[in-house]
């Protein structure tokens, strides 16, 4: 461990700690939540009905990351995207409790250009590894 990790815990720990809510619902509905590369994965139940449209604002995803928490629709959703959702990890170890508003605010700006809110946000293209 990072002599710095537990201060980069701590910094994330807001969303953190928002993406831990639903966490005792979905162990009620069967579903998983688990600790891998130290951060919490949670999947199915109200996780997978969330990231499956029942948030209008993100649409339908495999998966979310929340602080050190990644949401996903199923295993498979983790698996595939745990790599991506570390790069978000390791974007709320630097921004901390800045990092929600900074993502939708670029969103915003960029759905307000007419761009794609999306794939052009910064903190997506550093995720996907695209080079500016």
């Amino acid at each position: 461990m990072r002599w710095y990790q537990p201060l980069a815990y701590l910094w994330a720990s807001p969303a953190t700690l928002l993406g831990l809510l639903p966490a005792p619902i979905v162990l009620a509905q069967r579903g998983q939540v688990r600790v891998v590369r130290g951060v919490v994965e949670i999947h199915g139940g109200i996780v997978t009905r969330l990231l499956s449209g029942w948030m209008p604002w993100i649409g339908h995803a495999s998966a979310m990351t929340l602080g050190h928490v990644i949401w996903g629709n199923n295993q498979q959703c983790l698996d595939h995207s745990r790599d991506h959702e570390h790069v978000h990890v390791r974007q709320y170890e630097r921004w901390g409790p800045l990092f929600l508003p900074a993502y939708l605010g670029a969103s915003v700006y960029l759905w307000c250009r007419g761009r794609d809110p999306y794939l052009e946000n910064p903190f997506e293209r550093e995720a996907y590894g695209f080079d500016d």
